[in-house]
């Protein structure tokens, strides 16, 4: 078939979420999606690599179109940047306002190239372990929505599991576009007991959603605006006051703050499945099965579900020795952890918070971030590392009047031109070559030189070679805080 007779398919990824569940390595600023828990690659890198392999004969695939929160933008491009794929657009919702409206700007942004393209979207935080099972499963849902069905994805339960929502089907009518199964929609069911759970297993019928849709951009649009016109006139507003920044597009801010928040379930697929299409589509609603070791990793539990794991069923990560114990999982960041005489316990060590939970309870970590949250702590949204667009600092020590942090600044990169009023720097080269503005002067510093900037002199850092460039930079004065930074310049948008 011509691509110009193909299907228009444009890939989405909704890449916002917080994962509060595998905290402490899942945190606001650096959250689930961008963390490597099954591999070298992190689950986003992932999702944009299963959608890269959509293209067919007759599916023309466009550039990838990512709806993310404002505070990730660098870590998403970053994240792209590192295996090859340069994303169309990237949406930034500049507050959560859960998946309807995200899935419609990302509708809106799709109209707007022209055509009716069909959105295959899918969140940035799960794992597949059979991407060729997974690329089958959506081209063939591609087919199905050619004609302005909407088409979801469930997942074949393997066990009676009380933390997903359930799709309830029906037979297909006749007429089926693939000789593969596909399924009418009965009803959408919460998140069932274990006795429930159980009962569905037994019964069949029953999968778990995987919260994937695939549909025409127009199908989602017109039943937005049948059972929550409120949603998308709020959304079109906001889109409608839009901004661009290079690939970056920000919809108007106080407009998005008014859009109600609702999830793609609650706003139209639920409604959708409990009467009669007036769409005018030839099958309302269909769901597609996906058999392709899918996991949402919602909780420490499900992460030690996909791990390898020893004879007694331990799944470990990083530096850790064990004895007598079973069933437990580890994830060892920055030290050694040991383990004696224990069972299916989670344990979680990063550089500045320790999690330990009962295995079967780690779905109760997010009361943990809650706390966090009341108490106003920072451990709830930066990790001690934190990642920025030109590179990352970790905050290694401090105490009264000072802080010690060491720097990475990538090739080519630079920090904003700035000034602090409350406090001083210290700066030692450890590696590379640092080009260093302070004041009116220009110098290089190579491995072991060092500088300092006086308290209110502004100054800039850039790495003008091709490695990283490494400082140690010590703070010194009456307030240490990331507030106190006043920018000048800065080509990522961050001025004040």
């Amino acid at each position: 078939m011509s691509q110009d007779n193909a299907i228009s398919v444009q890939p989405v990824i909704l890449c916002g979420g917080s994962g509060t569940r595998l905290w402490p390595l899942s945190r606001a600023g650096f959250p689930k999606q961008f963390l490597c828990l099954t591999g070298d690659e992190s689950l986003f890198q992932q999702a944009a690599q299963r959608l890269a392999g959509l293209s067919a004969d007759d599916i023309a695939l466009a550039a990838l179109l990512i709806v993310s929160n404002e505070e990730h933008r660098f870590l998403v491009l970053e994240q792209l940047r590192e295996i090859g794929i340069e994303a169309g657009a990237a949406l930034l919702e500049p507050t959560g306002r859960n998946t309807a409206p995200a899935l419609t700007l990302a509708a809106l942004a799709a109209l707007e190239s022209g055509g009716d393209p069909i959105l295959v979207v899918t969140p940035a935080d799960q794992t597949v372990f059979d991407p060729p099972a997974f690329t089958r499963a959506l081209q063939q849902a591609v087919r199905e929505a050619r004609d302005g069905a909407i088409v979801i994805l469930g997942i074949p339960p393997d066990r009676p599991e009380t933390g997903y929502g359930y799709i309830k089907t029906a037979a297909r009518p006749q007429g089926a576009v693939s000789p593969a199964p596909t399924f009418t929609v009965e009803r959408f069911v919460e998140k069932p007991d274990a006795a429930t759970a159980r009962r569905y297993l037994d019964e069949g019928g029953y999968y778990w959603n995987a919260g994937m849709f695939v549909l025409k951009a127009s199908a989602w649009l017109a039943a937005l605006e049948r059972f929550r016109p409120d949603i998308a006139q709020a959304t079109r507003s906001a889109w409608e006051s839009r901004n661009a920044d290079q690939q970056f597009i920000r919809p108007g801010k106080a407009e998005f703050a008014a859009i109600p928040v609702e999830s793609i379930d609650y706003a139209v697929m639920e409604k959708l499945s409990a009467e009669d299409s007036e769409l005018g589509t030839r099958n309302s609603l269909l769901m597609v099965p996906l058999a392709a070791g899918w996991s949402d990793l919602g909780a420490w539990d499900a992460v030690w579900q996909v791990l390898p794991k020893d004879e007694a069923g331990n799944a470990h990560l990083g530096d850790v020795l064990t004895t007598d114990s079973r069933n437990t999982l580890v994830h060892a960041t920055s030290r050694l952890v040991s383990l004696v005489g224990v069972e299916d316990l989670v344990v979680i060590e990063t550089p500045d918070a320790v999690l330990v939970a009962d295995r079967a309870r780690s779905q109760d970590v997010k009361a943990i971030v809650t706390q966090l949250h009341a108490e106003g702590r920072e451990e709830q949204t930066l990790h001690r590392k934190v990642h920025r667009p030109w590179g990352w600092y970790d905050s290694i020590d401090d105490g009264h009047r000072f802080k010690v942090k060491r720097i990475q600044v990538k090739p080519k990169a630079s920090l904003s031109l700035q000034m602090h009023h409350h406090r001083a720097e210290h700066w030692v080269v450890v590696k590379g070559t640092a080009e260093i503005t302070c004041g009116d002067k220009t110098l290089l510093l190579t491995e072991n030189q060092s500088t300092y900037i006086p308290l209110g002199e502004t100054h800039r850092l850039t790495n003008p070679g091709a490695i990283p460039l490494e400082i140690i930079e010590v703070q010194s004065g009456s307030y240490l805080g990331e507030d106190d930074i006043v920018r000048f310049e800065d080509k990522y948008g961050r001025e004040k």
